[in-house]
């Protein structure tokens, strides 16, 4: 082994161990706890990180509200079943009573349930406000005003379940208006939908954080994730050195 090859297999070694001290110290429970006090590891950490960043550039409530002006006063009328293939002897009737608490405990609509079955006569407008409110409150990861408000209809349903039939329903009357070629009021509820209701759903007690705020942060993660990647193929490219193996290019031949 030459002098070379020694230095290169040093090299080699130094920066796989190192790789691999980094590697453990990324999985090691000593990154910042989260809110509710749990230990968290490197990997957890970034991830909890991006979800509220995330959550912090989903933000689009007070956009489709103001779309939602034009709408109010506008009557509609739908019939849609809640029923699932999967569904157990009793379940679809559950969700149908508990969906149509949307409807009795908030004004705007009126409802009838049979069986699996809600029959929804109202104004969109202010059933989509309805629906843009809870959104907001879960939005803002204050779950006690869900709670508040359907808390004497929920019997042993938390807040996050209660607020998941709004995406329930107002998938189910999206579709119905696709089916009736009611464009406009198809598009307010997918809105409303994808914008509002899913968007606070997923990111419920996640912290909103904007980019911006955390650009110095994202920065350092981005370069990081570069050089340590580069770190382990100098790791494996060193290593090949120093025991003889090297990438050369191959010699072209000549036609005799």
């Amino acid at each position: 082994m030459t002098s070379a090859q020694k230095k290169h297999m040093i090299y080699g070694i130094t920066l796989g161990i190192s790789f691999f001290v980094v590697l453990v110290l990324i999985f090691s429970p000593i990154f910042p706890k989260t809110k509710t006090g749990e230990p968290q590891n490197g990997l957890q950490w970034a991830d909890e990180m991006f979800n509220s960043l995330a959550k912090g550039s989903s933000y689009f409530i007070p956009k489709v509200a103001e779309s939602n002006e034009k709408f109010m006063g506008k009557m509609f009328a739908v019939s849609i079943k809640l029923d699932k293939p999967e569904d157990k002897p009793g379940d679809a009737e559950n969700r149908a009573e508990r969906a149509s608490k949307l409807f009795t405990v908030n004004e705007g609509a009126r409802v009838e349930v049979n069986g699996a079955e809600l029959k929804i006569e109202g104004d969109l407008g202010k059933v989509l406000a309805a629906a843009l409110r809870d959104s907001e409150a879960i939005y803002r990861n204050e779950g006690e005003k869900i709670k508040g408000l359907y808390g004497t209809v929920m019997k042993t349903e938390d807040e996050k379940q209660m607020f998941r039939q709004w995406w329930t329903v107002l998938d189910k009357i999206n579709k119905r208006l696709v089916i009736e070629k009611k464009v406009p009021e198809a598009k307010i509820v997918s809105d409303v939908m994808k914008k509002a209701v899913e968007a606070a759903y997923n990111f419920y007690q996640v912290d909103a954080v904007k980019v911006k705020d955390k650009a110095g942060l994202m920065t350092f993660l981005l370069v990081f994730y570069v050089v340590y990647t580069l770190w382990w193929g100098f790791a494996i490219f060193f290593t090949f050195e120093g025991i003889g193996l090297s990438m050369t290019k191959a010699k072209v031949k000549k036609e005799v």
